[in-house]
């Protein structure tokens, strides 16, 4: 059997960081300080700098981020809160769990983003907020839904959760609304060694009011002026974070060249456009998490991968809106065609910072055979 390729190797990019790692870790250990405290503090510090956000507050996970900042925003019961269907459950998840509503609409069948024109029919009186999510590691259309939000006067919660880096005309995504909502699961481009998050704001109110919220809305200890929750960061976590933080960007520039060299293999194998779609670039700043392709053929496709040891993945196999836990919603009956296409025919491919051309070419020669047949 061939040797595997994997759909992400975290093991090579931690054995090159493991003196860096182990420093770190000596350094928690020996300070006691595990909950909060100086690594989490120096650690949003360098984010915000990274990002160019005022305000970067260490979370406990991206789903955790999500829900801090809709409760940060008074997001409850009764309320709408307007959000892609194809996205990781979370997106939605946060929403229902505060008793609120989530109202699917569909995406930009090139980007995978929310398509912004479908905004204005989905905003009613109830509406108090729109969540964009920037898929895969692209900038939603920002600018557009904007102007739709604020014509409205409703909050913006960034799901940034794929795209740390990431960047529009008007600045990095994470600090184009009122909240930004990152994750650092491990196989996120920039992961910690368990769970972790990130939320950041520009507005001062609204970072007090999150940093209260994380400490089960306690103001000083012991006082609850909120109800909020445990969605504290571990100092173990940002101190590997720390270390990962300072090759971000050399990281995210290795996985744009791998895009890019999949892009000039797949275009050399001249296959039927009708057979393969490669990622459509809304703009120069994708930082592709995921390198997704897109096929009606996706089973021969995997199972081809599955025959020459290659990873890969299905994001997202069902959309948002069919989810049995949403059944409750009415949303079942919508017919959100780009999303339901999309759950049927997108894959992602390996993609890592240390991935080979060697193993690219094993990749693309897989996917070819398949479609070749």
């Amino acid at each position: 059997m061939a040797i595997p390729v994997p759909l992400l190797d975290l093991g090579a990019q931690h054995r090159s960081l493991s003196g860096e790692l182990s420093e770190a870790f000596e350094r928690v250990l020996q300070s006691g300080e595990f909950i909060l405290g100086s690594e989490v503090t120096t650690f949003e510090a360098a984010v915000s700098q990274f990002l160019d956000v005022k305000h970067a507050i260490g979370v406990s996970s991206g789903s955790d981020a999500l829900l801090a900042a809709l409760m940060a925003l008074h997001i409850g019961p009764g309320d709408e809160v307007v959000t892609s269907s194809f996205s990781f459950f979370a997106t939605a998840g946060c929403i229902v769990r505060l008793g609120a509503k989530p109202v699917f609409i569909d995406i930009d069948p090139k980007t995978y983003n929310m398509d912004p024109s479908r905004l204005e029919a989905a905003i009613t009186p109830r509406t108090k907020a729109i969540i964009p999510v920037h898929l895969y590691g692209q900038p939603c259309d920002m600018a557009a839904i904007d102007n739709v939000a604020r014509s409205h006067g409703l909050a913006i919660v960034e799901d940034a959760a794929q795209a740390i880096g990431s960047r529009t005309e008007h600045g990095f995504v994470g600090s184009l609304g009122n909240f930004g909502c990152f994750s650092f699961f491990p196989s996120k481009n920039l992961g910690a060694l368990g769970d972790g998050g990130l939320l950041t704001t520009n507005d001062d109110a609204l970072a007090k009011h999150a940093r209260i919220l994380r400490a089960h809305g306690a103001d000083p200890k012991y006082y609850h002026q909120h109800i909020g929750g445990n969605f504290r960061l571990d100092a173990l976590q940002a101190a590997f974070l720390g270390v990962k933080l300072k090759h971000l960007y050399a990281w995210i520039e290795k996985r744009r060249a791998c895009a890019d060299r999949y892009d000039e293999m797949f275009r050399a194998a001249r296959l039927d456009p009708d057979f393969l779609t490669i990622p459509h670039r809304q703009n120069a700043s994708h930082v592709f998490h995921q390198y997704v392709i897109r096929t009606a053929h996706r089973a021969r496709v995997i199972a081809q991968l599955q025959k020459d040891n290659i990873g890969h993945a299905i994001y997202y196999p069902l959309p948002l809106h069919m989810q049995p836990c949403f059944a409750h919603l009415d949303s079942a009956h919508l017919r959100l065609v780009h999303a339901e296409q999309a759950s049927e025919q997108t894959l992602a491919l390996p993609i890592y910072p240390e991935l080979s051309e060697a193993q690219q070419t094993r990749v693309v020669e897989s996917v070819v055979t398949a479609l070749s047949g």
